[in-house]
Formats: C-alpha cells, sequence, structure tokens
C-alpha cells in the first residue's frame, strides 16, 4: 500500500511542475489558478510523501518521488509543451524507468 502512495505522491509532483509550466503560458486570473494548482499539488505530494517515509526508507521514497517526478515530467513537456522526443531523450528516460523499478525490487518493504 505504501508504494502505491508514493507512486500518487509521485504523479502529484508532476502535477506542480506541470502547473508551473502552465502557468508561464498564460497570464491574469489563469496565471493564478494555475499557481494555486501548484500548491495544491505540491502541498498533497509532501503529505504524501511524508507518510510513506515512516514505512519506506527516506533514500529509496525520496529517488523514486523524484523519479516519478522527472519522468513524468519529461512526458508531459513531450505531450503538453511540444518538447523534442529525441532517440537519447527516450532512451535516458527508459533507462530511469528501469531505475525506479529496480529500487521496488530490491526495497525490503
Amino acid at each position: 500500500m505504501n508504494w502505491i502512495v508514493l507512486i500518487i505522491a509521485g504523479l502529484f509532483e508532476v502535477g506542480f511542475a506541470t502547473c508551473l509550466g502552465k502557468a508561464k503560458e498564460t497570464s491574469g486570473t489563469t496565471m493564478w489558478l494555475w499557481y494555486f494548482g501548484f500548491l495544491i499539488c505540491l502541498t498533497i505530494s509532501m503529505v504524501l510523501l511524508v507518510k510513506v517515509t515512516k514505512e519506506i526508507p527516506i533514500g529509496t521514497a525520496y529517488a523514486v518521488w523524484t523519479g516519478i517526478g522527472a519522468v513524468g515530467s519529461v512526458l508531459a513537456g513531450i505531450i503538453l509543451f511540444n518538447e523534442p522526443a529525441t532517440f537519447w531523450r527516450v532512451f535516458f528516460l527508459s533507462t530511469l524507468i528501469l531505475s525506479i523499478v529496480g529500487l521496488k525490487f530490491v526495497s525490503n518493504t
């Protein structure tokens, strides 16, 4: 169950990074709504991360959390912000995903 909560925390990290990206593209009230979304996602992500570190070692939890955030943010950039999906970006993204999965399998929790 803690690993599912950790994945959700990582997805909220993707949410706050995406909100920042969208906020810079807008102005006025819309921009502030994206900043509000950023604060909500940030708060939820941090609260969930703190919760899982009671059962999963902090080093593992933080590495997985940031890994999910990094992978998700790159994918959001490719899908939402028209960032390039070059061979090397996808290759290293794949190695990051394998590393996250590897941490899960070698963890004792």
